[in-house]
């Protein structure tokens, strides 16, 4: 199993790329909002992976992060989801929307995705919904704290905490606490504060 790769950036390709790693090419599918898109030919790049044995052919799927790597290995295991159509999911939109829309049963949102219809994006719903974390876990979203003040008020915070937990998700500081402080009710749990805020996000 190869977990993730780091090297060179070869070539650029359609749904593709190329990272030469310890004197080897490896040509590994990739998200078309993969991040590596935005780095230069020769640049120094990184990508986790998950390799896909079939009958007839061995591959490899490339991400930028783990939690799209993890998501794709949850997409495999959804009835008729294989690793092109649940490239192609995770290619229809940013993470941390896909994750919504898959928890908020949002099937015509999962239909942007080429080659899902309306039975896939059910399914996948239906199979997901309870597995899939809109909030990073515990201890995940530290490295994405920006200050030790803001890691401080989460403490005693549920806005600040949830906030913070929409950071750990990718978006930006401003956007996550501009969202949590939108909501209107007071005295809500963690969880609450951030199923509430990503409906204004």
């Amino acid at each position: 199993m190869i977990y993730r790769i780091r090297g060179a950036l070869l070539a650029k390709l359609d749904g593709r790329v190329v990272i030469e790693a310890g004197g080897i090419g490896y040509e590994i599918s990739v998200p078309d909002n993969c991040e590596v898109y935005g780095c230069r030919e020769g640049e120094e790049v990184m990508v986790y992976t998950a390799m896909i044995v079939k009958e007839d052919d061995v591959s490899l799927c490339g991400f930028s992060d783990r939690a799209s790597l993890s998501l794709f290995r949850k997409l495999l295991t959804v009835g008729g989801v294989g690793a092109k159509a649940a490239m192609s999911v995770l290619s229809a939109m940013p993470l941390p929307e896909l994750k919504k829309a898959i928890v908020f049963g949002d099937a015509v949102m999962l239909t942007r995705a080429n080659g899902i219809g309306k039975k896939s994006a059910e399914r996948i719903i239906l199979e997901l919904k309870d597995k899939v974390e809109l909030y990073a876990e515990p201890g995940a979203a530290a490295g994405a704290r920006l200050s030790s003040e803001v890691g401080a008020a989460a403490a005693d915070d549920p806005r600040a905490e949830a906030a913070e937990a929409l950071i750990g998700l990718g978006y930006s500081r401003a956007e996550a606490f501009s969202a949590v402080a939108g909501v209107p009710e007071d005295g809500l749990g963690v969880e609450a504060y951030i199923k509430q805020a990503l409906k204004r996000v």
